[in-house]
């Protein structure tokens, strides 16, 4: 993953997201180095895959007319070779959400899920006890991001306390960040965000997924020593992203 042909290209990543974290991921992802464009107007989708780099499936609010909306462009994005990240914000919370994400995924070829274990695993009709949009803490992350990797045929990214990068055959650790990131709306989001950017550019998902989880998450333990709380963790945090490292 080379970061500074990422920040030469400034990657178009199509978002159609949570409406909570649109500032917060838009912000975050210009640090980084990508280009954020928030459409979810259904009518123009197919243009606007012609020109993005990567495409943004969140159903962090989503509502159901977003799920044609979002069928629709990950086709269009399918089409064009577009890489496509689903992100099954609370899939676990209610049957609604459960079905949607699990229609999205049965009609759109998706390139990464990236989502807690309790979020992955009701995607997967794993069983795991799930609370609201948060996962317990129980549950064998790395077995989950396996085994729903094999149902789905896809690279699937569970992250918590060890992120788990998993294409069902084999699978990658990596237990940096801060539990700041667990106090602020929209860290997950973000992450996102900046992982789909990294498959704009590089063709290897695993390789783009675990770059952008390593930076990420060093990004987060740099701003931690400069905040005093949630409330200056994030401005530190947009600003270490914008940094390049080691």
């Amino acid at each position: 993953m080379n970061l500074e042909e990422l920040r030469k290209k400034r990657p178009l990543v199509h978002h159609i997201t949570n409406e909570v974290v649109m500032n917060f991921s838009a912000n975050g992802l210009l640090a980084f180095g990508g280009s954020p464009v928030m459409a979810k107007e259904k009518e123009e989708v197919e243009e606007i895959a012609r020109v993005a780099g990567a495409l943004v499936l969140n159903i962090g609010t989503i509502r159901k007319e977003d799920i044609e909306t979002m069928i629709k462009a990950g086709q269009a994005a399918n089409k064009t070779g577009v890489p496509v990240l689903l992100d099954p914000v609370g899939a676990g919370a209610t049957t609604f959400r459960k079905q949607a994400v699990q229609r999205i995924v049965k009609e759109v070829d998706v390139s990464v899920v990236k989502g807690n274990a309790g979020e992955i695993a009701a995607l997967a009709d794993i069983p795991l006890k799930v609370k609201g949009v948060d996962a317990d803490e129980d549950g064998d992350a790395v077995e989950i991001a396996a085994e729903a990797a094999k149902r789905m045929q896809t690279m699937v990214v569970v992250t918590g306390k060890t992120d788990v990068v998993s294409d069902g055959e084999d699978f990658t650790t990596s237990s940096r960040g801060t539990p700041l990131l667990g106090s602020i709306t929209g860290a997950g989001c973000l992450l996102g965000s900046i992982m789909a950017a990294c498959m704009a550019i590089e063709k290897d998902k695993k390789g783009a997924a675990l770059f952008a989880l390593e930076f990420y998450n060093k990004a987060a333990e740099r701003a931690e020593t400069k905040a005093e709380g949630p409330g200056t963790f994030v401005p530190h945090l947009l600003d270490e992203l914008a940094k390049a490292y080691d």
